[in-house]
């Protein structure tokens, strides 16, 4: 496969660098600290290009993690999700998953500057991306990247008198070089837990989930919270590492992934619960009315 060509991004005041491929998805290939590679490479870029096994910060849009059936409701009418078509990818259960974005090169890069990213994709001129999710819209990427922290700020503009319900999310997939995952500390301020069944899809239920420090150990992760606190503040560390992810704004929910078989904490930040496309749980973007969500990575 080709190398694609990449936007390398410094930060001016350390030797952090991110690496971004536009024509990938805007998908964040490296987060890099000196040559410490910091984002999980998993299967790498070639598997998300070609079959979408996510890697680095990969972005789920327009709806994150799993639907509980492939189609949902729009205004009296339904959509309906085929796998295989206009981007749709499902599980191993058959369930669409991770929206319709993963490697697509539709992306057009307004801005680019040493340490700062502007791109943005319009919805209303992709049919193909419509038929998935029939609501005409702009979706941009603020990129910044400096003292140390990588922020991505994504706003949702709706170009129809339509509302769009912003359902997305991002995938940061973080290791702590050099230590052992059951060694990895991992903290969460106090959230609304959301047990899911076999699928991954919530069940209704939700329990209280206090303030979280604690080594990972043997414990495994596939969990949905809602009720994240504005500016709420997730941490990985390890040794002399520690990596924050701050919601800063605009994401309610997370998914924590914490497989045990890959060396990866995934820390989701959620402009909505898992489902929410099909629930309805979900706040729109309208007309003078853009929804915007902001987190953040600092290392």
């Amino acid at each position: 496969m080709a190398q694609l060509p990449s936007i390398v991004l410094k930060d001016p005041s350390s030797a952090v660098t991110a690496t971004f491929v536009p024509s990938a998805g805007m998908v964040c290939t490296s987060l890099s600290d000196g040559g410490v590679e910091l984002l999980g490479q998993r299967r790498g870029l070639n598997a998300y290009m070609t079959t979408g096994k996510t890697m680095g910060i990969p972005i789920l849009y327009p709806w994150a993690n799993r639907l509980s059936a492939n189609g949902y409701g729009v205004d009296g009418g339904a959509v309906t999700l085929t796998p295989g078509v206009g981007g749709v990818r499902s599980d191993e259960h058959g369930l669409v998953i991770h929206g319709v974005l993963a490697a697509y090169p539709g992306w057009l890069v307004k801005q680019s500057a040493d340490n700062r990213l502007t791109a943005d994709l319009d919805y209303g001129g992709q049919p193909r991306l419509l038929c998935s999710f029939p609501f005409p819209h702009v979706v941009t990427l603020d990129i910044a990247l400096e003292d140390r922290a990588l922020t991505i700020e994504t706003t949702v503009t709706a170009t129809t008198s339509a509302p769009v319900p912003p359902c997305f999310g991002f995938h940061p997939y973080l290791p702590i070089p050099g230590g052992p995952p059951p060694e990895w500390k991992l903290e969460t301020p106090p959230l609304r837990h959301l047990p899911v069944d076999n699928w991954g899809i919530p069940t209704g239920a939700s329990e209280n989930w206090p303030a979280m420090a604690e080594p990972l150990g043997d414990k495994t992760f596939d969990d949905g919270f809602d009720q994240v606190p504005q500016g709420g503040k997730f941490a990985l560390s390890g040794g002399d590492r520690r990596i924050e992810v701050v919601f800063n704004h605009g994401y309610p929910a997370v998914e924590i992934f914490a497989p045990g078989n890959d060396d990866v904490v995934g820390i989701e930040p959620m402009a909505a619960p898992t489902n929410a496309l099909r629930k309805g749980s979900y706040s729109v973007a309208v007309p003078g009315r853009p929804a915007s969500a902001s987190f953040t990575i600092k290392i």
